[in-house]
């Protein structure tokens, strides 16, 4: 899964949880969700958990539930939790370094990245899934 798509379904992943709220879903309900393989779901949830933005219940009855609430929680926080090495298309990038623009351009984009890199993450920082559920809140009118 790509890494746009990881953030994307954890998103989606809390969201669903935030309406299921109290409920101990379980991640073959989450993969429904989703649409994906349960695998993937599983996947995501065990980085989730180990950012502490979900917690486990393991038996029968277990399931995931948000570890705060959606007030508590930003989609920096998701994005951290499941792209901790963000890409920035420089590690492929080999120029030649005996040309003048081959040999500074590397770092150029370099600062050009980690200033995007940060400003997605401020945005990232202002939106809660508190606000995501909002939204969704008029589509999603019944509980399951």
């Amino acid at each position: 899964m790509t890494g746009n798509t990881r953030f994307a379904a954890s998103v989606h992943m809390l969201a669903y949880l935030a309406y299921r709220a109290g409920a101990a879903v379980p991640s073959a309900e989450i993969a429904a969700s989703v649409d994906t393989n349960p695998v993937v779901i599983r996947r995501l949830l065990s980085a989730l958990v180990k950012a502490r933005l979900v917690n486990a219940t393991k038996g029968a009855n277990g399931g995931f539930t948000l570890a705060s609430t959606p007030q508590n929680i930003s989609l920096r926080d998701v994005y951290r939790a499941v792209e901790p090495q963000p890409q920035r298309g420089l590690d492929h990038f080999a120029p030649n370094h005996k040309c003048p623009v081959g040999a500074k351009i590397s770092n150029i984009l370099q600062g050009v990245y980690v200033k995007a890199q940060a400003g997605m993450e401020a945005e990232l920082a202002r939106v809660s899934l508190a606000d995501v559920h909002e939204q969704l809140r008029p589509v999603c009118t019944g509980k399951h």
